[in-house]
């Protein structure tokens, strides 16, 4: 029997992570929580993450530092953006560094159940 794939979430605001987990867990994944980009990062199971829902502006390292340490580190996870702060350079920013896709906070659920989809599916062909 395989594994349910592994979602990481990566933000500061618990009410977010709890409403995730739970969104997560209804799809039949596996929610890996994390408050900062640098648990993320000090995590050693990084490897198991198919994709991750990462916010932009946390305490610390930003969802960009991380995704630019990521990158430097090798080919990451997918990543899904989710974040208040819509403005445009931000967003070329992440994509231009590979972001699977860029969501403004309130995410509506079935985009995001899209989005992890598509992202888990394109994590499992670079697998």
């Amino acid at each position: 029997m395989s594994h349910p794939p592994v979602i990481a979430v990566i933000d500061d605001d618990p009410a977010i992570r709890e409403a995730l987990e739970d969104l997560i867990v209804s799809l039949g994944y596996r929610p890996l929580l994390f408050v900062s980009a640098e648990d993320f990062l000090a995590f050693p199971g990084r490897s198991a993450v198919g994709c991750m829902v990462v916010d932009i502006r946390m305490g610390g390292m930003t969802g960009l530092d991380l995704q630019a340490r990521l990158n430097a580190q090798g080919k990451p996870s997918p990543m899904i953006f989710m974040t208040s702060y819509t403005d445009e350079a931000t967003r070329s920013k992440a994509m231009a560094g590979g972001a699977h896709s860029f969501l403004a906070k309130p995410v509506d659920a079935e985009v995001l159940i899209g989005c992890l989809a598509s992202a888990l599916h394109e994590s499992a062909r670079q697998g």
